[in-house]
C-alpha cells in the first residue's frame, strides 16, 4: 500500500491568501514551508490511486500522481472517497468536472443530501460528467480496486457551517498487502475506541489543525475555538500530543494543520514538542510505502 499527503494543510492553505499571522509571514520568507489543503491518495500494491477529500487545490495536487505515458484524456484517480461535506474537502470536485467519464463518489448519505442541496455541487457535476455514486456509511466496509479494503467509522467532530444540524464525519482506515492506514483530518476527541483503532494501525493520520485551543481567539482572527470547529488542539489539557505519544506501534503524522499552527514553522519550540514525541508534522508530497515503515 501507498499514501501520498497531497495537502497537509487545513482550509486556505498555507500562506493564506488573507492573512498575515506569525505563521503565514514565515511561510512567506522561507521560515515555514507552504502547504496545500488537506487531501491525500491511496492505492494497494498494483492497484489504482483513489484521491481522499477533494480540495481546492486539487488541479496541482493531481500533478503529483500523474506518470509518464498517461492518455491524453484520462484521470490519474479511479474514485474520490469524502470523510465529510466541509468545503475544503469538497470544493476540488468541481475541477474534476471534465473527466472523461462519470466522477465515481464514496461518501455518506449524508454528505451526499449536504452537495445536493446545501453546496449543491452534484447537481452541477451531473450536468458535466455525471456522477458514480457508492455509500460509505460509519461502520461499514468496502473493497476497492487491487484490494483495497476501506472501513468507515463515525468520529466526534462537527458539521459544515453552512449545513449545520448533526456531525456525521467518518475517520477512514485502510487495509492492504498486509499493511493498515488510519486517516483521521478532522476530530474532537481522541476517544479511546479511536485511539485503539489508532494503536492497530501502522501508520496513523490524525487531525492537528491548532496547537492550542484559543489559538484563533489570541490572534483576533476569530471568537471560535478550536474544539468549536470541531478539531481537537495539540497542546494541553486533554489534547492529542499527550495522547498520541503514549500509542505503541503506529507511527503518527498531524495532517490539517492550520495556517495559525506554529509548528509549521521551521525549528519553533511547539515543532520540537512535536517531534520529541516522535510524531511527523506532514507536508505536501509525502510518501508512505508500505509494508515498511517509511
Amino acid at each position: 500500500m501507498e499514501i501520498v499527503i497531497l495537502g497537509a494543510a487545513a482550509g486556505g492553505g498555507l500562506p493564506q491568501w488573507n492573512c498575515s499571522c506569525p505563521v503565514c509571514t514565515a511561510a512567506r520568507d522561507g521560515r515555514a514551508t507552504p502547504r496545500m489543503q488537506s487531501s491525500i491518495a491511496v492505492r494497494a500494491a498494483g492497484g489504482a490511486w483513489y484521491l481522499v477529500n477533494a480540495s481546492p487545490d486539487v488541479r496541482q495536487q493531481l500533478e503529483l500522481l500523474r506518470e509518464p505515458g498517461a492518455a491524453r484524456r484520462s484521470s490519474p484517480v479511479a474514485g474520490v472517497l469524502l470523510t465529510d461535506a466541509e468545503i475544503d474537502h469538497t470544493a476540488g470536485l468541481i475541477v474534476l468536472r471534465e473527466g472523461p467519464e462519470p466522477l465515481r463518489i464514496h461518501a455518506s448519505a449524508a454528505v451526499r443530501a449536504a452537495l445536493t442541496t446545501g453546496f449543491a455541487l452534484l447537481p452541477v457535476l451531473e450536468a458535466y460528467c455525471g456522477v458514480e455514486w457508492s455509500p460509505l456509511e460509519p461502520g461499514t466496509t468496502i473493497t476497492l480496486d487491487g484490494g483495497l479494503c476501506v472501513d468507515a467509522f463515525a468520529v466526534p467532530g462537527d458539521p459544515p457551517r453552512y449545513i449545520g444540524g448533526v456531525p456525521f464525519g467518518v475517520g477512514l482506515t485502510f487495509r492492504a498487502d498486509g499493511a493498515t492506514v488510519t486517516y483521521v483530518p478532522a476530530v474532537v476527541e481522541l476517544e479511546p475506541a479511536l485511539q485503539d483503532r489508532l494503536r492497530q494501525s501502522d501508520w496513523a493520520l490524525v487531525d492537528g489543525t491548532c496547537w492550542t485551543d484559543d489559538e484563533l481567539v489570541r490572534l483576533d482572527i476569530s471568537a471560535t475555538t478550536a474544539r468549536m470547529m470541531g478539531h481537537a488542539p495539540i497542546s494541553g489539557p486533554g489534547g492529542t500530543l499527550e495522547t498520541l505519544a503514549r500509542l505503541d506501534g503506529p507511527r503518527v503524522a498531524l495532517v490539517h494543520l492550520n495556517n495559525t499552527n506554529p509548528v509549521l514553522i521551521d525549528g519553533s519550540p511547539e515543532r520540537a514538542a512535536v517531534e520529541q514525541a516522535g510524531i511527523v508534522i506532514a507536508y505536501d508530497g509525502m510518501r508512505i510505502q508500505l509494508p515498511g515503515r517509511s
